[in-house]
């Protein structure tokens, strides 16, 4: 991951963030998180986020706005702002392609990147997420 390292590019930086920020799509995840759980994050939003919503991955899903009946489009994927998982559950998952096997691919990650994505999903699901003073979005790639 590439820091900024001028103060002439923090302008830039702080237009880029504003950007992201407006569309939903900031990752949000704590400071004092080790780095497998951040790199899942990252990965989460790059290879899960148009089908699961998700808000500390700036996930909003295929349909984040439920029709009247709250079904959603059938691509949708479990919301894990209200679903909590395991580490263990989401490893299954990604390997298995879900729990039905009808839509999400199966080893959409894998290795340790699965590992990293399955300790993000277990430390966050089921949580509304509230920036604390110990959490931070990450940055763009």
């Amino acid at each position: 991951m590439q820091r900024l390292r001028t103060a002439s590019c923090l302008p830039l930086a702080a237009v880029v963030a504003a950007t992201a920020a407006g569309c939903g799509d900031t990752i949000d995840v704590a400071r004092s998180d080790p780095a497998p759980v951040k790199q899942g994050a990252q990965l989460f939003q790059e290879r899960c986020s148009g089908c699961h919503t998700f808000d500390a991955a700036g996930a909003q899903g295929s349909k984040p706005d439920r029709d009247a009946t709250g079904t959603g489009e059938r691509t949708n994927g479990p919301n894990f702002n209200e679903r909590q998982e395991t580490g263990d559950s989401v490893l299954y998952a990604i390997r298995n392609g879900g729990f039905s096997g009808a839509i999400m691919p199966a080893n959409i990650v894998v290795g340790r990147d699965a590992e990293a994505v399955a300790a993000f999903v277990e430390k966050y699901a089921g949580q509304t997420t509230e920036r604390s003073p110990d959490q931070s979005p990450l940055p763009e790639r």
